[in-house]
């Protein structure tokens, strides 16, 4: 598998399918794991990184589950390839900075990734389209089982996996889910819903997890503490959140239906209008518009678009992925050309 077969296929995450896809666009479960009697990546020197490799992949790629697979040396990708990988979800913004000999494992159909050298020595996540917690769970479980059979990790009897961040020792697991709230924001009820989000001691992020903002109405919620809790619990607690989050939206979609059905309609086919014609146009704006136009179809005010076929839009008009389908480096005001280009195309179709 090449990395640029990436741009042929569509990401699991982004099928549009599962329980809630019209709020939950996707479930993710990743866990921390460290090997022992080396220091954690931040604190090992060079040699230490790239024995942490030799030791980590050939163990990762010879899994069953990783039979078919993209494997990439972080450095050894151009900052485009790189951000690629950071657009669709597969690693983590500091995963892609230079150095400490960083590599990703990536399941052929991109619902598990396995990056090492990041902030632990190894870092499994699995992606589920919709609200399926549960499901990433499984996927992951079985691998981490199998690879601590064969790797040494680090762990106390006490504390649980031993994490080069405090917040993640224990379970090692970080739970979370990525919500569309699209009229819990047009009605200036979201603040409320995150202020008692953060009550619960969750996290609350953006469409690229950790540092970035919420745009485009997404909102990544997460769970904080992993010590003292089982994994079954983590999933547990939040999914009830989760499901609290979903029934306001819901309701609240229900409730401008009713009482602002115009004002509705027409912010929706004003974006819709605009995508459709723009000639220029930016990410930010575009994934606002796309917002937007995803709740038009969500509540079928736009007939004949559905959310896979938006959910992979908010992907392909990313810088990276911009760049790759033109083939070449461009500026910031060519890739606004090539984007509005791209939209206009896809909505043709």
């Amino acid at each position: 598998m090449e990395l640029s077969d990436l741009l042929g296929q569509t990401s699991e995450w982004l099928k549009g399918t599962g329980d809630s896809s019209d709020i939950v666009v996707s479930s993710r479960i990743r866990l921390a794991r460290n090997l022992e009697k080396i220091p954690f990546s931040h604190w090992a020197n060079e040699k230490q990184k790239k024995q942490i490799l030799d030791i980590i992949k050939p163990v990762v790629i010879n899994h069953e589950l990783m039979k078919e697979h993209l494997f990439c040396i972080i450095d050894e990708l151009d900052e485009v390839d790189k951000n690629l990988l950071l657009e669709r979800h597969l690693v983590s913004k500091e995963h892609i900075q230079p150095g400490g000999s960083k590599a990703v494992v990536i399941k052929n159909n991109e619902t598990l990734s396995i990056m090492i050298n990041e902030e632990d020595h190894l870092r499994m996540q699995a992606i589920k389209s919709g609200f399926n917690l549960q499901g990433a769970w499984d996927i992951v479980k079985v691998i981490d089982e199998d690879l601590s059979g064969k790797l040494e990790y680090a762990f106390s009897n006490n504390w649980g996996y031993l994490t080069a961040c405090p917040t993640n020792t224990g379970t090692g697991m970080r739970a979370s889910v990525m919500l569309h709230l699209p009229s819990l924001v047009m009605t200036n009820q979201i603040n409320k819903v995150l202020q008692a989000i953060a009550k619960l001691s969750l996290a609350v992020r953006g469409f690229y997890g950790e540092g970035s903002d919420a745009t485009g109405n997404f909102f990544q919620v997460s769970n904080q503490i992993t010590l003292g809790y089982s994994e079954d619990e983590i999933i547990d607690s939040l999914s009830r959140v989760i499901k609290q989050i979903i029934s306001q939206e819901k309701q609240s979609r229900i409730n401008q239906l009713n009482n602002q059905r115009k004002m509705l309609e027409d912010k929706i086919w004003r974006a819709y209008g605009v995508l459709s014609n723009a000639k220029v146009i930016s990410s930010s704006e575009t994934i606002d518009l796309l917002s937007n136009l995803r709740l038009g179809s969500d509540l079928d005010i736009v007939n004949g678009i559905n959310s896979r076929f938006i959910n992979e839009l908010f992907i392909i008009i990313q810088p990276a992925h911009i760049q790759k389908v033109a083939g070449k480096k461009l500026n910031s005001a060519q890739r606004d050309e090539k984007r509005a280009e791209i939209i206009k195309d896809k909505l043709k179709k």
